[in-house]
């Protein structure tokens, strides 16, 4: 019956006693959504190793076609994700070159030393593909089981956000049959949080995946680049209707004093 099914989970004690409100998941359900899945369950873990791997076993009982989690891909001691995925496919956690690489120059440049725990990061499941994190130190971790495929994503939002799209840009093999479109446009001379509620209003409005990149300082040099996409069976359809939310996000961010570049 659903065919692009798809799951979200995430990792962390600090989501289950409430002191983080989980903004990962709402983000990767609203963009795969957007790219034509259909997220069928949003689970929350703690830090346990066991109850990790339970739930990555009962979410491929399911055999949905992506799996995405967030949260536990750090140097610390309760960062657990990889290592209870490894548990739940029966693989050793082996050194990714690839990813031991990465790890090694980003703290090479900033002349830190490669402790234990840093070097945890490069840990991975056997036969697992390292995605670039080009906003922390944590690669993103890729496995494909069966028909499904995983990626495990930092905590960290702008880092989730960055492995995550390098993911579904680069990476993921197998997507939705359903036309997907997508325009930009950038800003400069407004604030992400002052066109953050009129976004939100359109999204409500029009029911399609928009997000702010800032790329600039949000007071002095605010600067946003803007992302509108979705996804429809009618090509046409979807296409007149990214075209026309980007006509009025434009309008709205010159009425607040921005210009279009």
């Amino acid at each position: 019956m659903y065919e692009w099914s798809a799951e979200v989970i995430a990792v962390g004690n600090e989501i289950l006693t409430g002191r983080t409100v989980n903004t990962n998941s709402a983000f990767i359900a609203a963009r795969l959504t957007s790219l034509g899945f259909q997220v069928r369950r949003v689970t929350v873990v703690g830090d346990e190793v066991e109850e990790i791997r339970e739930c990555f076993l009962e979410a491929l009982g399911r055999n949905p076609k992506l799996i995405i989690s967030s949260g536990g891909l750090g140097p610390t001691y309760d960062d657990r994700t990889v290592e209870g995925l490894a548990a739940a496919l029966g693989r050793k956690l082996v050194y990714n070159q690839e990813a031991l690489n990465e790890v090694t120059r980003k703290y090479k440049e900033k002349g830190l030393e490669l402790t234990e725990e840093r070097l945890k990061m490069a840990l991975f499941p056997e036969g697992a593909t390292p995605i670039p994190n080009e906003a922390g130190i944590a690669p993103g971790v890729y496995v494909e089981v069966n028909n499904t495929e995983i990626l495990l994503a930092p905590g960290v939002p702008k880092e989730m956000e960055e492995v995550t799209e390098t993911f579904l840009r680069s990476y993921l093999k197998r997507r939705p049959n359903v036309f997907y479109y997508e325009e930009g446009l950038t800003v400069r001379g407004v604030m992400e949080s002052a066109l953050a509620p009129h976004i939100k209003r359109v999204v409500r409005e029009y029911g399609l995946y928009i997000k702010t990149h800032p790329k600039g300082h949000e007071i002095n040099d605010p600067y946003l680049e803007v992302q509108i996409a979705g996804s429809s069976y009618d090509k046409d359809e979807i296409t007149r209707k990214v075209k026309n939310v980007r006509e009025i996000i434009s309008r709205i961010a010159m009425s607040l004093g921005g210009k279009l570049t």
